[in-house]
Formats: C-alpha cells, structure tokens, sequence
C-alpha cells in the first residue's frame, strides 16, 4: 500500500478536504444569500483580453462575450451553487472526486478570466486530494457509500438484485 492511502496519511488529506470544502462552502454561500450576478465578473474578464499581455486569453474572451455572457444568469446559478454543493461535498467526504473535479474545474475558469487570488492554491488542494484517491474520502461518507453502490449496481446488472427482465431466459 502507498503511504498517501494508508489510514494514517487519509488523517491530513481529510484535513485538507475539509479545509478546501470550508473554502467552497463560504464562497458559495455568499453569493446564493447575496445579491450574486457573475455578469459584472465575465465583462471585467473580457476587458482583461486587450493589450500587449492580456490577462485573457481572446478564446475565452471569445466564450465569455459570445456564450457566458448572454446566459449570465444561469452562470450565476451554477457558480453560486456549485460552490455551495463541492463545499458540501467535500465537508463531508459525499461524491468527493466529482466534488473535486468540479472544484477544480471552476478555479481553472477563474483563473482563465484573469482571477488569481486563491485559485491556485484551491486548484493545487483539489489535485492533491485527486491524486490521493481513496485516501481524501477515507474518513467520510464515500468510504461506506461507494462500496454499497459498487456492490448494488453490481447485483442489478447481473439479474441478482433487480428485476432484469432476463430471469430464467438463460440456463444457470
């Protein structure tokens, strides 16, 4: 077993997913129980895309003027719940790689319209934790839920835990 997924070790990555999902769940939570529209945000991020050395990169620019933009509302929606559901997520160790993949998908787009503050440091949390594996939910609700799932699609997909349809149409 490598050491990163020992018991032991799982002890600092729930620190640091913890951490991380306080991080999330702050930034989140603001902006649902706020008055949060990320449309000031992506004309700012678009503005950052002339001169010399741009912030922005004109492709994403390009996206954000011609997509993000017109559909800031429902960007707003998802920025501001998505932080509020990794936060969650990670807090409590539920869906906690799609959490961090999420996670570290949003800090990427921050960071793609020009925005470093924390993110690099959220996004080099979330791959630490990715790379841990098994290790950053070791001590959290996917330790018991990923097992149970596995173990349940496993029964319904060979006709032992659900109705398939297929009972009794092969001889066993």
């Amino acid at each position: 077993m490598r050491w990163w997924k020992t018991p032991q070790a799982s002890v600092i990555w729930t620190v640091l997913r913890i951490w991380l999902g306080v991080q999330w769940l702050q930034a989140g939570w603001g902006k649902v129980t706020g008055d949060f529209d990320a449309g000031g945000f992506m004309q700012g991020a678009i503005a950052k895309a002339t001169g010399e050395h741009p912030a922005v990169q004109g492709w994403y620019a390009a996206f954000l003027e011609n997509f993000a933009v017109p559909n800031s509302e429902l960007f707003s929606f998802l920025v501001a719940w998505g932080e509020v559901l990794v936060g969650i997520g990670l807090i409590i160790g539920a869906a906690t790689i799609p959490a961090l993949i999420a996670g570290a998908f949003m800090n990427l787009n921050f960071l793609l319209a020009g925005t470093v503050s924390t993110n690099p440091i959220l996004l080099t949390a979330a791959f630490i934790l990715i790379l841990t594996g098994s290790g950053a939910y070791y001590w959290g609700v996917d330790r018991f839920a990923i097992p149970y799932l596995k173990d349940r699609f496993r029964k319904g997909g060979r006709g032992y835990g659900g109705n398939t349809g297929a009972k009794g149409a092969h001889a066993h």
